[in-house]
């Protein structure tokens, strides 16, 4: 009997997990398996480019966690710079470039994994697609972009004001540069709510970064050599530029699967089930390409993520491998540090809550995240919304200093699993004073959560 092929479309979290997963399960004499990847690395941290950028990580091999030459030698033919053009479902097979030797040639598949992650968000604007505008998705895009901040670069505007955006904008103020970050909305991260937003800016703000809120960019001018040179705002502003770095968040990169008949979702991500089926028979897709179900809303979202990259990515390998696994969704947590600043969200915001129809109630807290007579003790708010009447748990949201963050994941666990503020509020949490409150921060939040609830119910 012949052995049957797998070709997986993209080297990072998902593709790879995949791949890998499913060599576990399989050998190779009963399952070949190829991975295209149009860049040079595979399985790397993009979450950690910005710090390498920073100088605060060594890269980028630092940031591999398994090169090209660790999966072959597992038994995957991984093929770096070579891009996949088209997909042909009808004779299963897809259309892949060598981009160093410039030779075409189509590869048969009998399975499909489909992980080509996202692509960064390049608004409609005159000037985006000129030198010197650059996005930061992929290890590669790293390497570019650290190559160019040499010694001719003194002013570098960010044109949005997420995840991404005031990462690299830190990291581009820790290396001397003039940073100004524009953005549309009114305050940045538009995951956080504007009360959590605010933080964020001040934060910014106190490191030294021109911050631009409520003004958009309308269209980056280019000098005579046709790079660009500055950005003007919507509201007339021109911000000299020497470098432009795109940080409005991410797009899933669904084009070769669209072209090739492969269903979308409502969320503009591939529609896939709960164990990371395309609707195409023998066809997977996984990571920032595809959609997932909210565990609160029921709603399909699209969540760019690495955690849930690899999550998913595992489920597609334990499958294709013979073995039984589910994706059960997300609730959108996440967390970041911005300059000095920790902050931290999970389950649902207030507008999130708003669009999916629920009634909540908020509540918000200040507290310290060391007992607040030991040494090192820094201020901590921590936002709840729990849902009227019941008391659950619908979101959280977490800024502060050094010791805070983290504490997301209590909060993340309690959503997942559907308690009540009143369940959190009894929770057998840890406590000494260089680690907490004697009441820490998410038991006093759940306590006045509580608190609020009860009394709305009493109305």
């Amino acid at each position: 009997m012949p052995r049957e092929r797998l070709v997986v479309i993209g080297g990072d979290a998902a593709g790879m997990s995949a791949a890998s997963q499913a060599r576990r399960r399989r050998d190779p004499g009963d399952l070949e398996i190829v991975a295209f990847e149009q860049g040079r690395f595979t399985s790397y941290s993009a979450c950690g480019i910005p710090y390498w950028i920073g100088g605060s990580v060594g890269g980028p091999d630092e940031l591999v966690a398994r090169s090209p030459e660790e999966h072959r030698k597992q038994g995957i033919d991984v093929r770096i710079r070579t891009r996949v053009t088209a997909i042909d479902l009808d004779s299963r097979t897809v259309h892949a470039c060598d981009l160093e030797a410039g030779h075409e040639y189509d590869e048969h598949f009998d399975c499909l994994v489909y992980a080509s992650g996202s692509v960064p968000i390049r608004p409609p604007i005159p000037g985006i697609d000129a030198a010197g505008v650059f996005g930061v998705q992929t290890l590669g895009d790293g390497a570019v972009l650290r190559d160019e901040l040499d010694d001719s670069v003194r002013r570098v505007v960010i044109i949005g004001g997420g995840y991404i955006g005031l990462e690299i904008a830190e990291a581009c103020q820790v290396r001397g540069l003039d940073v100004t970050v524009v953005d549309k909305a009114a305050t940045p991260v538009g995951t956080f709510d504007p009360d959590i937003g605010s933080f964020i800016a001040d934060a910014v703000r106190g490191m030294g970064i021109s911050m631009i809120l409520s003004d958009g960019a309308a269209e980056i001018e280019t000098g005579s050599s046709g790079r660009a040179v500055a950005v003007h705002t919507e509201a007339g502003r021109r911000l000299p530029a020497d470098l432009v770095v795109l940080g409005l968040g991410v797009r899933p990169n669904v084009s070769l699967a669209e072209e090739a008949g492969i269903p979308l979702g409502t969320s503009g991500g591939i529609a896939v089930d709960n164990r990371m089926r395309t609707q195409v028979e023998g066809v997977w897709a996984a990571g920032d390409c595809v959609e997932s179900v909210h565990r609160l809303s029921g709603r399909r979202v699209v969540v760019a993520l690495g955690t849930h990259a690899n999550k998913q990515g595992r489920v597609v390998g334990i499958n294709i491998g013979g073995g039984y696994a589910t994706f059960p969704g997300v609730i959108g947590t996440a967390v970041t540090k911005v300059c000095d600043l920790e902050v931290a969200r999970t389950g649902m915001s207030e507008a999130e809550a708003d669009a999916a129809g629920f009634c909540y109630l908020t509540t918000a807290v200040d507290s310290t995240t060391r007992a607040g007579y030991f040494p090192g003790a820094e201020p901590i708010r921590t936002k709840l919304l729990a849902e009227k009447r019941t008391g659950r748990l619908l979101g959280a949201q977490i800024v502060g200093r050094e010791g805070a963050a983290k504490r997301i994941d209590v909060l993340a666990t309690a959503i997942w699993n559907e308690m009540h503020v009143d369940e959190i509020l009894s929770l057998d949490l840890s406590y000494a004073p260089p680690f907490a409150p004697v009441w820490d921060p998410v038991l006093i939040a759940a306590r006045k959560a509580f608190e609020t609830v009860e009394a709305d119910s009493r109305k």
